[in-house]
C-alpha cells in the first residue's frame, strides 16, 4: 500500500492558487477525467527544489504539445512546486504536476476552456534495495499515438501492476507488440548479459525516462559501454543481472524475474551506477 497519501488535508496548487485539498474544484466535464486528455510529471524534492526540474519540464512540454495543451512558464511551475513542498512539509517528497484539457463536451472532442493545472506533493514512498518483477501478458504498442508520452491514461499500468502485486512482485514488465523487452509500469529497465549493459531503445515503445537518460550520461562518464538495442522478452529471466530506473526508484537492482532469481544483483556496473546516481542526486539539483 502506498502510504504517501494521508487522511489529513493537503495543500495543492491549482490554476495559480495554493489551496486546501478540500477546496479544489474540478469540473465533472474535465476532459482529463472524461477521456484521459492530460499529461503529468513526477519529481522528487530532497529539499524544496525538485531534482532535475529542467529535464522534467522539457518532457512535459513535449507530451503537452502532442495533446495541444498549453503549460505555465517553467518558472511559474517551479515556484508552484516549491510552494507545495513548503506548505506540506514533505522532504524528501514526491511532486506531481498534472495538466488536463479542462472543461469539454462529453466526448473525444476538446472544449474551448483553459487547461486544468495541478501541483500536488506527498511523502516519498520507501523502496526496497532490491526488487522483484514479473513479466505480464499484455503488450505495449510501440506504434501507438501516445508512444513516448507521459500521459494520465494509466489504465494499462493499473491492471499490470495489480497483476504483479497479486504475484508478490513490485513491478510489472511489458514486452511490446514485436515481443521485445519494453519497460515497467513506471520504470525503464536495463539488463546485463555476458558483460554487456543493454537497455531497450526508444523505438521499442518505452518512455524516455529522465533517470534513464541520466544513467546513460553516467555510463559515458564511467566508460561503461551501454547498448540501446532490442532484446526478446523471453530472454529476461536468463540475463546475468538487471535493474530498474525511475524518478522514485533511482537505480534499483532486480533480484527475481517471474519468481526466478537472477545470477547477480547489486554487483558490477549496477552497483557502480547506483552509487554514481546517488552521488549525482546529492551534488547537483538540476543536472
Amino acid at each position: 500500500m502506498d502510504s504517501s497519501v494521508s487522511s489529513s488535508q493537503e495543500k495543492v496548487w491549482i490554476n495559480g492558487q495554493l489551496v486546501d485539498e478540500n477546496e479544489v474544484k474540478i469540473s465533472p466535464f474535465d476532459h482529463g477525467l472524461l477521456t484521459g486528455d492530460g499529461v503529468f510529471e513526477t519529481m522528487v524534492a530532497y529539499q524544496e527544489t525538485p531534482f532535475a526540474f529542467s529535464r522534467h519540464y522539457r518532457r512535459l512540454e513535449r507530451s503537452a504539445s502532442v495533446f495541444g495543451l498549453s503549460l505555465p512558464e517553467a518558472d511559474t511551475l517551479l515556484s508552484a512546486c516549491r510552494d507545495v513542498v513548503r506548505a506540506n512539509a514533505v522532504r524528501p517528497g514526491r511532486i506531481r504536476v498534472t495538466v488536463t484539457g479542462g472543461r469539454a463536451p462529453l466526448g473525444s472532442e476538446k472544449g474551448d476552456y483553459p487547461e486544468t493545472v495541478i501541483v500536488a506533493a506527498g511523502k516519498l514512498p520507501e523502496q526496497p534495495e532490491i526488487t522483484e518483477v514479473v513479466t505480464v501478458p499484455f503488450a505495449r504498442n510501440e506504434h501507438g499515438a501516445l508512444v513516448g508520452l507521459k500521459t494520465i491514461s494509466y489504465g494499462e499500468n493499473v491492471v499490470a501492476l495489480a497483476h504483479a502485486r497479486a504475484r508478490g512482485a513490485r513491478e510489472a514488465i511489458f514486452g511490446n507488440v514485436a515481443g521485445n523487452l519494453c519497460e515497467g509500469t513506471g520504470s525503464n529497465i536495463f539488463i546485463v548479459n555476458n558483460g554487456q549493459l543493454i537497455t531497450p531503445p526508444l523505438s521499442a515503445g518505452c518512455l524516455p525516462g529522465v533517470t534513464r537518460a541520466l544513467v546513460a550520461d553516467l555510463c559515458d562518464v564511467a566508460n561503461i559501454n551501454l547498448q540501446q538495442t532490442d532484446t526478446h522478452l523471453s530472454k529476461l529471466k536468463d540475463v546475468d543481472s538487471a535493474f530498474l530506473t525511475s524518478t522514485l526508484r533511482g537505480v534499483q537492482p532486480i533480484g527475481r524475474v517471474d519468481g526466478q532469481p537472477l545470477r547477480g544483483t547489486a554487483v558490477g556496473c549496477t552497483k557502480k551506477l547506483q552509487d554514481a546516481f546517488r552521488e549525482l542526486c546529492e551534488s547537483q539539483i538540476d543536472p
